[in-house]
């Protein structure tokens, strides 16, 4: 597209016309190059808008590494975007440009780059951070300028007060995250009787935590075993020891990616050995094999997507494995495509169908768009409660497996493979 606009700008000078025309000929050559400099001023730059969508990641940080995919999965709608034209709005074509700052997963931070965004930088619409609070943080704001935002990485419904109306998020709420891997054991083996629950000391471990224990008393499962570690800690040893004590069948774990390497590597030394291990976020990025190696065989994820699931949507990609061999196409280093991009790319495109379907820039329009959309679309469906949250899109689960390959177990009509079961105690591997 910036090829076009370069196109478009040029002017015709000395040396368009030939020395010598016959008189029809350079009449008709003349109306011919008056019609093409008709149409490159009805194309100029200035006839094509922009809309500013802002957004702060921790670029820098301990969730360093989520903000890195994040941040790659809305580059990579931006450039899809633009590359086919920009959005079409009305009448009118717009080209999509990102603003976004380092918030280092800090809300205080956050607050105050999304009010600069707003007031400085004269955004168009709010894309979220990453993580919950964070979001939490970053919606209040939306809230209070009237601006419409689309959460793309938190789940926590502390996000979604019942009285906001501009705040809207795309993915599964947190008291689902851990559901599924229950399921997947259950159904390979009906008689566990007991789980362990443990997680950082956050919005979102608070409600991951209380929506698994819930689900696993239903399942007539004993939890024997639901504890918050301090935030960003560097030992769980302790606690790792206790749940030990309990030898209890299944043990999960809510929290970030560094979160769960360090409760694995620490697991492995107090030789911690579930019959099945599983974690909110981590196992389901390419970080995770790339740090522990063998050390990852077994142990389950929850994820919002993976590229195995049967999805086909209206979008620039419409199916989950276009969209991953796109991404890896456009990001080669990327051995897997982990949600986090996935979520920022459907993040967008909810704002885009939004627009269209408003056909106006005007926040109050998109907003009311928002309200209503309901829409298929590669990373799933997308609709809204009337809190704003997206409870209509289940989660999956991934299995990290010895053949050094992650595949999705659940769903089951969509597994790729099927889970191992039991995990194999750690001094018993290599």
């Amino acid at each position: 597209m910036s090829d076009l606009i370069k196109r478009s700008e040029a002017t015709p000078g000395k040396g368009w016309f030939p020395r010598k025309l016959s008189l029809i000929g350079g009449a008709f050559l003349i109306m011919l190059l008056a019609g093409i400099l008709g149409l490159l001023v009805l194309a100029r730059p200035d006839e094509i808008g922009t809309i500013v969508f802002g957004t702060t990641l921790p670029v820098t940080g301990t969730n360093a590494k989520e903000g890195e995919y994040s941040l790659d999965g809305y580059t990579f709608y931006v450039d899809t975007v633009n590359a086919g034209g920009g959005l079409k709005i009305g009448d009118k074509r717009y080209l999509v440009k990102l603003q976004y700052y380092d918030d280092q997963g800090n809300p205080q931070l956050t607050t105050r780059l999304y009010e600069k965004l707003i007031t400085e930088d004269k955004v168009n619409f709010l894309l979220g951070p990453y993580g919950s609070t964070t979001s939490t943080a970053a919606a209040a704001i939306a809230e209070k300028y009237k601006k419409p935002i689309v959460i793309g990485h938190g789940s926590a419904e502390v996000i979604f007060p019942p009285e906001g109306r501009y705040t809207f998020g795309i993915v599964s709420p947190a008291k689902n995250y851990l559901r599924g891997i229950i399921a997947v054991v259950l159904n390979r083996d009906p008689k566990v009787k007991t789980v362990a629950l443990l997680g950082s000391d956050e919005p979102f471990s608070y409600e991951v935590l209380a929506g698994t224990s819930d689900y696993a008393q239903s399942n007539n499962l004993d939890v024997v075993y639901n504890h918050l570690y301090p935030l960003n800690t560097t030992d769980v040893s302790q606690e790792l020891l206790g749940i030990k004590a309990l030898n209890p069948d299944i043990v999960l774990v809510a929290g970030r990616l560094q979160d769960s390497l360090l409760v694995v590597r620490q697991a492995r030394s107090v030789n911690l050995s579930p019959r099945a291990f599983g974690f909110t976020i981590g196992p389901s990025t390419p970080e995770f094999r790339n740090t522990l190696k063998s050390d990852a065989d077994y142990i389950f994820g929850a994820t919002q997507w993976t590229s195995a699931l049967q999805y086909k949507g209206n979008d620039p990609w419409e199916t989950p494995p276009a969209y991953a061999a796109a991404f890896k196409a456009r990001f080669p280093e990327y051995d897997d495509v982990p949600y986090h991009t996935a979520e920022s790319s459907a993040a967008l495109v909810a704002f885009q169908q939004a627009l269209e379907k408003a056909g106006s820039a005007e926040p109050e329009a998109v907003r009311e768009a928002l309200e209503n959309l309901d829409i298929l679309t590669f990373y799933g469906r997308i609709k809204f409660d009337e809190r704003g949250m997206n409870i209509y899109k289940p989660l999956a689960v991934e299995q990290l497996q010895p053949d050094g390959k992650r595949y999705t177990v659940f769903p089951f009509d969509v597994r790729q493979k099927q889970a191992i079961y039991p995990m194999p105690p750690w001094d018993r591997r290599p």
